[in-house]
């Protein structure tokens, strides 16, 4: 039987206390990264990861490099990415190994949740149910998405009718529909969760956790449904959900398309997304990027090692650009950031923050975030995020 040990949440600073909202910079794997550092912030050792969602930014391809990248893991551990909603998170949560961490993630309300899984201690979680029909109420075919939901076909003969089928007692929490159906599901008030998808039963069960609360949490989609059996125990958990707030004012200045070279790409790959500096031997300086260098008798030192950077530091100079740019929002601001007790600073672009906020000596942490998006291949680095008084 799993044991979740471990989690960690995220929600977008953008929106309302009741939908949150992906920044510009912001997409399904950069929020994956969030949640995936908040749950292994006491140094977890991970084996395989499982990233759930119906909105991976690569469906041709796989999202696992920059996915491991940006949670500083071993570039070849097993990365498992399914397609679905909240029934499909628990399953993978009921049926994962030890030493995994399974993600969920959501754009739309926008929010990402993770749990990490140990061979002993933590919230016990087994499942109960699990019951798949098929109703298809959002498709896509060549000229688009289409939606034939019908709230009350989707209550009647979805979510009842499954329910009904399962023969399971009243739930503690439902993941999957809004908050006032999973109340009239519920026998006490159930937890508030902020998303509807892949997330949303990872967030019940952080509440769950919480509480201390043992029973049933049920994940639905459509007419799909799958319930698990959660037994308290000691979970670490934490939360980055800064308050929300309404998107900040700006200007997208239209740009040309611009063609992406994947060489480039590829050559620029580790040194933008992992956060790591080049260490020489016999040098207490770290180069960033990591680099090679000319020696003391011209030959070229090319043995350096990788050593993970801090992603805390102080804003040691700032500058806001309000003449439009093509292709981005404007206006911006730029930083060079001290990072902490290396010697290192680095120049990133202010995020979560409106544009000249960010000023000289303001505390923050690094974050990976998309920074462009060039013949539909997201490209990826770091922003600075400013702490604010609930961070």
């Amino acid at each position: 039987m799993p044991h979740v040990a471990s989690m960690g949440t995220y929600l977008p600073c953008w929106g309302d206390r009741h939908d949150r909202v992906v920044g510009d910079d912001e997409d399904a794997v950069t929020l994956a990264v969030e949640a995936g550092r908040a749950a292994l912030a006491g140094g977890e050792p991970v084996e395989r990861v499982v990233l759930v969602s119906r909105e991976l930014p690569l469906v041709g391809s796989s999202n696992a490099a920059v996915l491991l990248a940006g949670l500083g893991l071993d570039p070849e551990l097993e990365v498992i990415e399914r397609l679905g909603g909240a029934p499909a998170t628990l399953d993978a949560l009921s049926s994962a190994r030890p030493r995994t961490l399974v993600i969920g993630v959501d754009l739309e309300p926008a929010g990402a949740a993770a749990a990490w899984l140990s061979d002993r201690d933590g919230a016990q979680v087994r499942t109960t149910a699990r019951v798949s029909r098929s109703l298809p109420v959002r498709t896509r075919n060549e000229t688009g998405v289409h939606d034939y939901g019908d709230p009350r076909l989707l209550r009647e003969r979805g979510l009842a009718a499954s329910l009904s089928a399962a023969w399971l007692d009243t739930p503690v929490a439902v993941a999957g529909v809004d908050h006032k159906q999973a109340t009239a599901l519920c026998q006490a008030p159930p937890p508030q969760v902020p998303t509807l998808g892949a997330s949303a039963a990872l967030f019940a069960l952080a509440t769950m956790v919480e509480w201390d609360a043992a029973g049933l949490l049920v994940g639905v989609e459509q007419a799909s449904l799958s319930g698990v059996t959660v037994v308290p125990g000691p979970v670490a958990l934490h939360r980055v959900e800064p308050p929300a707030r309404p998107p900040s004012d700006g200007t997208f200045e239209p740009g040309a398309d611009l063609p992406i070279s994947l060489a480039a790409y590829d050559r620029a790959f580790e040194a933008k997304v992992r956060w790591e500096a080049g260490s020489h031997p016999g040098s207490d300086e770290l180069d960033f990027p990591p680099r090679y260098r000319l020696g003391a008798d011209g030959t070229l030192a090319t043995d350096y090692t990788l050593v993970p950077l801090p992603r805390t530091g102080t804003v040691y100079a700032e500058t806001t650009v309000r003449m439009p740019v093509p292709g981005l929002k404007s206006p911006y601001s730029l930083v060079i950031v001290e990072l902490d007790g290396v010697g290192v600073r680095a120049l990133a672009k202010v995020t979560g923050a409106d544009a000249g906020t960010a000023t000289i000596g303001v505390r923050g942490r690094m974050v990976l975030r998309r920074v462009a998006e060039r013949s539909g291949v997201p490209d990826y680095g770091y922003a600075f995020e400013p702490e604010t008084e609930n961070s």
